[in-house]
């Protein structure tokens, strides 16, 4: 229990920090590609534990998986929408996972667990590991908040500053990537778009300033984690799939509210 709830305080700050800016670069969509990217790396890693060749977390693998493939979403780009160049990555790391997982055979369901995710089955090493890829984020968002909040509105602004742009952009979603992988074991490779996309996208509807926004959806996110945790006390569900739930409940709340009272 103690492990679940440092979990959701570590997924709250993530989804604060990269849900906000993935919603202020409106890169929605690299989400769901990261988060099935570290499936990919997660079971290669697990195929080639089964051959003895290493013996390390998981996530290790993922978190090199999703910052891949948001490293390479954001070079072809350059040439192609960033979704599209997102969607054919995303296609490509899912062959990968779904061509791992046919060779792991009995250890498949390690990666399923992936998939799914539960907040009360995390370990202490998956904490240690979610609190330094936390810590890393935290700390390139403070280096760069600025110079990140400049390219997520307005890109062509910020190069006409002089703005490394591209450089800086590459770096955001390699911590976007990073804040995925952080949340996958919680919730799942399934659930991480509702927690870490729409704690931020509800708190961008009712937020008056950029800075309300970060702190809106840590709370929510905070607050769908807790409520996910109580509930799973009472029933047997998934506490991970109550969170999403109340996450996106609030989001659809706070459209409707923001509709009707404005």
């Amino acid at each position: 229990m103690i492990r679940s709830i440092i979990g959701i305080f570590l997924i709250a700050v993530n989804a604060s920090i990269a849900g906000s800016f993935t919603v202020f670069r409106n890169v929605s969509f690299l989400v769901a590609g990261a988060s099935h990217s570290a499936l990919a790396g997660a079971a290669l890693v697990i195929l080639l534990e089964t051959y003895n060749i290493v013996y390390i977390n998981p996530l290790f693998g993922g978190i090199l998986f999703a910052v891949l493939l948001a490293l390479s979403a954001g070079y072809a780009s350059q040439d192609e929408g960033i979704n599209t160049a997102i969607g054919i990555s995303f296609a490509m790391s899912m062959s990968l996972a779904i061509l791992f997982i046919s060779m792991i055979r009995e250890y498949a369901a390690r990666v399923w667990g992936l998939l799914i995710g539960d907040l009360l089955l995390l370990t202490n090493d998956d904490l240690i590991l979610m609190f330094i890829s936390t810590i890393i984020v935290v700390s390139i968002v403070l280096l760069f908040y600025r110079s990140f909040l400049f390219i997520s509105f307005d890109i062509e602004g910020a190069m006409a500053f002089g703005i490394n742009a591209s450089l800086l952009n590459y770096l955001l979603l390699a911590i976007i990537a990073i804040s995925v992988v952080v949340l996958l074991k919680g919730v799942g490779a399934i659930l991480v778009f509702a927690m870490l996309v729409a704690p931020a996208a509800a708190a961008n509807e009712v937020a008056k300033k950029v800075r309300d926004v970060f702190i809106i959806s840590f709370f929510i996110a905070l607050f769908s984690g807790f409520f996910g945790l109580f509930i799973s006390f009472f029933f047997e569900v998934s506490p991970g799939a109550i969170a999403s739930l109340t996450a996106t409940s609030i989001y659809f709340f706070a459209i409707i509210t923001k509709k009707y009272i404005h």
